[in-house]
């Protein structure tokens, strides 16, 4: 059931990565460490191993990735060409390497004598395209999904949903929703693209106005059906989450990620996040679980430990935080 899962990668000449290896990933993997450690680099490259399986696909990931992090670049270019937004953010990751049990990927450019070239790897395939003959079009992984530190706006919730009903989990989702606010009882996109919730008085309202724990949970929980036998990213995880309500959102990544089948790379800056991640593994005897704790050394190299399930049940067990 899980053979596509990523069990280990190596990444050179990707942001903070120069040369970089680690192994051991489970199905669910938080990544932890201090400030500008590199956790959301690193599970950008995650996301750019797995999801270049064409062309289309890495240029997606690419410009994924790009455009989280420079949402204000792209507004300013509002009315330029889209490719000049798509083409600098591709140039911007010239020599990247990813090798993973799933995927080797490398995009390269040269430039001999004003003639202008990209240069693919994809697994076992080499490509070759002149600028000039190139089209720039993305192509999207249905199964593989991503949720920046803005959360997923309405059109990306919207289409999650979509994944929720067409297999039937409405009341499971409305189960978890209920436990989290026990003065909501459902969630529905109305009007085409408005997503709101139905509180115990009968009175929809926008989801926005019952704040951003909950549409942070209805969000992540929307998009592991949405990537059923694919991969879910998430970034700062515990986003909006107050600490009381941390172990049931676990018991819901957990849970429904082990019934579709989904691997899990989450980023956290929580100490409680990782202990309630924990916890509720524990409860649910849930062992393909890991911590991945990021350390920048003094020479700027990047190390990562991994920590399977027995060694974060022992931290917890006797009292260190897992963080630290």
């Amino acid at each position: 059931m899980n053979d596509h899962f990523i069990k280990n990668i190596e990444i050179k000449n990707f942001k903070c990565f120069k040369d970089f290896k680690v192994e051991g990933f489970g199905r669910v993997n938080l990544i932890g460490g201090k400030n500008n450690v590199g956790k959301t680099a690193f599970m950008e490259a995650l996301y750019v191993n797995i999801n270049s399986q064409t062309v289309g696909t890495l240029l997606y990931a690419l410009v994924a990735i790009k455009s989280s992090r420079y949402t204000l670049d792209i507004l300013d270019d509002k009315n330029r060409n889209i490719n000049f937004s798509v083409k600098r953010f591709i140039e911007d990751s010239n020599n990247i390497y990813t090798k993973s049990n799933i995927n080797e990927v490398s995009f390269n450019i040269k430039d001999n004598d004003g003639v202008k070239e990209y240069f693919f790897k994809l697994k076992e395939r080499d490509v070759r395209v002149n600028i000039n003959n190139f089209s720039f079009e993305l192509e999207h992984s249905k199964n593989i999904n991503y949720i920046d530190n803005l959360g997923l706006n309405k059109s990306s919730l919207k289409e999650a949903f979509i994944a929720v009903q067409i297999r039937d989990k409405e009341d499971t989702l409305y189960k978890y929703i209920n436990s989290f606010d026990s003065d909501v009882i459902n969630f529905k996109i109305i009007g085409g693209d408005i997503p709101q919730c139905k509180s115990s008085n009968g009175e929809y309202r926008d989801l926005n106005q019952f704040g951003d724990g909950l549409k942070h949970f209805i969000s992540v929980i929307c998009s592991i059906y949405a990537s059923s036998n694919g991969y879910l990213f998430i970034d700062e995880v515990e986003n909006g989450i107050h600490y009381t309500k941390m172990e049931l959102f676990w018991s819901a990544i957990l849970s429904i990620s082990k019934e579709q089948n989904v691997q899990i790379f989450a980023t956290t800056h929580s100490a409680e996040a990782i202990n309630s991640f924990t916890k509720i593994a524990q409860k649910q005897k849930d062992r393909d679980i890991d911590y991945i704790k990021l350390t920048k050394l003094e020479d700027n190299r990047r190390v990562a430990g991994v920590r399977d399930f027995e060694m974060l049940e022992y931290l917890l067990e006797d009292g260190h935080e897992a963080r630290e």
